[in-house]
């Protein structure tokens, strides 16, 4: 049996995937004013892109940041700008950063920079019409774990200020580091036993004024259900507000390209992740 981990072996389309992320990115670009390359630190990674709606927002305005997938070691907000054609229908601004890769750069330093654009996009708001009291993210596959960590703590952190965000929807995230020690990622990855133990959502302590959202497409592979319900089963143990949704005729590639079209059923669940 391949890899379950392994989409491209799962998702017969996975390259005409990619290239509609590509052309539905440069569309958006195309059909929404935005700005490009805020920095948010000082590393040649760390850039949001803004994207508003075409009419405007009422100042000031949500904010919602998408953080993007690729197992933490591919793609980048070039690919993903999409999402912010449901972001932005939703009457928010849409904010889509980018991060480090690995194993460049290690997990520790991802969810640093995950949460360090939250925190810029907070302390910025008011210089591009949006509101710091309603922040909200989402993120998918990769982006879904690091996302994870805007409204959790590791087990090993002790006294660490969390990003100003309280709604997240995590689509198709990973949320046990310790199968994908064990996938074909690994060679590539080179996770260690330290960073499992410390980065593995299941393993986190969760605000408990956070509300989380759990998506994952119905044609996943079963490990991308599973440890959803594994999560979903962590929060209700810590009291954490959460629902969780199988998403009919979706894959791993599909579901985040449903999630940015204003009209699917990914959406309404982003509308609920922006009213909470």
């Amino acid at each position: 049996m391949s890899d379950p981990f392994m989409i491209r072996a799962h998702v017969p389309d996975w390259e005409a995937s990619v290239a509609d992320y590509r052309a539905a990115t440069a569309a958006t670009r195309a059909n929404h004013p935005h700005w490009r390359t805020q920095a948010y630190g000082d590393g040649a990674d760390e850039t949001v892109d803004l994207y508003f709606p075409a009419g405007g927002v009422a100042e000031p305005g949500p904010i919602h940041m998408f953080v993007h997938g690729g197992y933490w070691r591919a793609f980048s907000k070039d690919d993903n700008a999409f999402v912010a054609d449901a972001v932005n229908a939703a009457g928010a601004i849409a904010a889509i950063p980018d991060y480090s890769l690995m194993p460049g750069a290690r997990m520790a330093t991802l969810v640093d920079q995950t949460r360090r654009a939250a925190r810029w996009l907070s302390e910025h708001a008011a210089s591009f019409g949006g509101d710091a009291r309603r922040l909200s993210a989402s993120g998918h596959s990769a982006g879904g774990h690091l996302a994870a960590y805007l409204v959790a703590r590791g087990p090993h952190e002790r006294g660490v200020e969390l990003a100003p965000v309280r709604a997240v929807a995590l689509i198709s995230g990973l949320y046990d580091l310790a199968p994908i020690a064990q996938s074909y990622l690994q060679p590539e990855l080179q996770l260690t036993s330290a960073e499992i133990a410390d980065w593995s959502p299941l393993d986190a302590r969760f605000s408990a004024a956070a509300h989380v959202q759990l998506l994952v497409g119905a044609r996943e592979t079963p490990p991308f259900h599973q440890q959803a319900a594994a999560l979903k089963a962590r929060l209700d143990a810590q009291g954490v507000r959460s629902d969780l949704a199988t998403v009919a005729d979706e894959d791993h590639m599909t579901i985040v390209r449903e999630f940015g079209r204003p009209d699917s059923n990914c959406a309404r669940w982003l509308a609920a992740t922006l009213a909470a």
